[in-house]
């Protein structure tokens, strides 16, 4: 086959990383995004999402000669969408053409002044896509354009580049993500550069993985198990479930299966069976103690490992837990990986957590599909433990934040000040986010229902004044948050929101 030459405005099929063949359109990157190192590569805008990528030439196709095998392989509803809106594109490109017929030149001719738009919200505007150093596709048909270049016919024979861009170390992904899975909140997610870069032998961050163009996961054929069906364990099953994912479930209250067995969830009778009937079983309980306890208590998982088995500890528990479960499941020849997430039920029923990763990292890849299905991103963060310790930093400063907003609210009040206005100075300045206004409101409104069990918080921050004390550094702040949350546990509010931690100051 003849080499396909692709140029700027050409549309594409680009195939990022371990994501599924995706319609784009080739643009001009920004002025201040420079290429990167080794092979060739080209600045993609893929449709349906608002992510850009840099995508190697063996990891394009064009458009029109392979969308029949593509749409074949590929039937996920925001494929679709994305592949509905590449025909909207060409329409308007088409009709764009047609109208210009016989009016001229200046109108066909005339150029956008727009920048390629990187940080704007969502934009169903597909002629926004347009660069202004682009060819104007009012002045052709796009699809003649593109198969004139091709000189080759549908191309058979075009196959996708088989390694992954892992393993091309001076390869950087620049990225620009935002999941469309709804929010829980009334702001818009922000869309954040990426950049994404690997460097051999670093136990720092490895990776940070985009989810977003996640609208047709195709399901690891792998059996997934899932132990413990809480506040984030339900909404996390769910979601495994509903991209297709075979589940195996198994919880201390049985009662909290049935819902998931509806769905079409398998029911494990013990953690050592969920283990052995599946090839990942994920646990997310409570605390240290029942992490442990799953593991090497009675019937325990310890029991169903065998070699080649994954087990994934998403709990947020401490560093000596991590290591104590990482070496009894690896010297039974199992695999291990911890991966907490950052997050709350509604962002856990909403599928837009955020997956701390660390420990074996064929285990991480081979998670991708269900870490795409709970998460909008997943880091994996080098040797396990090290996800532990960043979870145990990221909760401590939230729950730090939490009770001094409560205790600005209080204050507010105790000095005759209007809390509601406290609150709407609050969201008009530097600490404005959704976290605040709906904390806030919810304390205004007297609505506790728990999206982010306040014992549990209170249980992160004794674990990170711990980690503080072993790394003999202070923890101040934290400590005193502690004693709050302390209280606020003696005023029987350990069940309540973290937001309760209110109540610890106007009892």
């Amino acid at each position: 086959m003849a080499a396909v030459h692709l140029r700027i405005g050409d549309l594409v099929w680009g195939k990022l990383g371990r994501y599924p063949p995706w319609p784009g359109k080739i643009v001009s990157p920004p002025k201040d995004l420079k290429k990167p190192r080794g092979k060739k590569c080209h600045f993609v805008k893929f449709f349906g999402t608002e992510d850009h990528a840099w995508i190697k030439v063996e990891q394009l196709k064009p458009y029109h000669p392979h969308k029949e095998e593509m749409i074949k392989i590929n039937k996920g509803k925001r494929f679709q969408q994305a592949v509905d809106a590449v025909e909207d594109y060409l329409k308007k490109a088409k009709g764009k053409e047609q109208n210009s017929d016989g009016k001229g030149d200046s109108k066909g001719k005339k150029a956008s002044n727009k920048p390629l738009k990187i940080l704007e919200e969502d934009d169903e505007d597909l002629s926004a896509l347009k660069d202004p150093s682009e060819k104007d596709l009012t002045d052709s048909d796009p699809e003649p354009s593109a198969l004139e270049r091709l000189g080759a016919g549908p191309g058979s024979g075009f196959k996708w580049e088989s390694s992954p861009v892992k393993d091309d170390p001076h390869f950087h992904h620049f990225l620009l993500s935002q999941s469309e899975k709804p929010a829980s909140s009334m702001e818009p997610i922000s869309k954040r550069l990426k950049i994404i870069e690997e460097v051999t032998g670093s136990t720092s961050i490895q990776a940070a993985d985009s989810t977003a163009i996640n609208g047709s996961i195709t399901p690891t054929d792998k059996r997934i198990g899932f132990l413990g069906l809480g506040l984030m364990g339900s909404g996390i099953v769910s979601n495994l479930l509903k991209m297709g994912h075979v589940v195996t479930v198994w919880n201390r209250t049985a009662e909290k299966c049935d819902l998931f067995i509806q769905e079409g969830a398998r029911l494990g009778r013990t953690p050592a069976e969920v283990a052995s009937m599946c090839d990942i079983t994920f646990s997310c309980v409570s605390d240290p103690k029942a992490a442990r306890d799953l593991v090497l208590g009675p019937s325990g998982v310890l029991q169903g490992i065998r070699p080649g088995k994954c087990y994934i500890e998403m709990s947020t528990v401490d560093p000596e837990t991590i290591t104590e479960l990482s070496q009894v499941i690896t010297s039974r020849g199992g695999r291990f990986l911890e991966a907490p997430v950052a997050g709350s039920q509604q962002l856990s029923n909403d599928g837009m957590l955020v997956i701390l990763a660390a420990g074996d990292r064929t285990v991480y890849e081979d998670c991708s599909s269900c870490f795409q299905a709970m998460g909008k991103t997943s880091f994996f963060l080098g040797e396990a433990g090290n996800a532990a310790r960043m979870m145990l930093i990221l909760n401590m400063v939230q729950g730090s934040f939490m009770a001094t907003i409560a205790e600005g609210l209080t204050l507010a009040q105790a000095t005759g000040q209007s809390q509601q206005t406290f609150l709407d100075i609050l969201c008009q300045g530097q600490m404005a986010s959704t976290f605040v206004d709906q904390k806030c409101q919810n304390i205004l409104q007297g609505n506790f229902k728990p999206d982010y069990y306040l014992k549990h918080i209170q249980k992160d921050l004794r674990l990170a004044i711990s980690m503080g004390d072993m790394a003999n550094h202070p923890t101040p702040m934290a400590a005193a948050a502690n004693e709050v949350y302390k209280r606020a546990k003696a005023l029987d509010q350990s069940d309540n929101d973290i937001s309760a931690v209110y109540r610890a100051y106007i009892h």
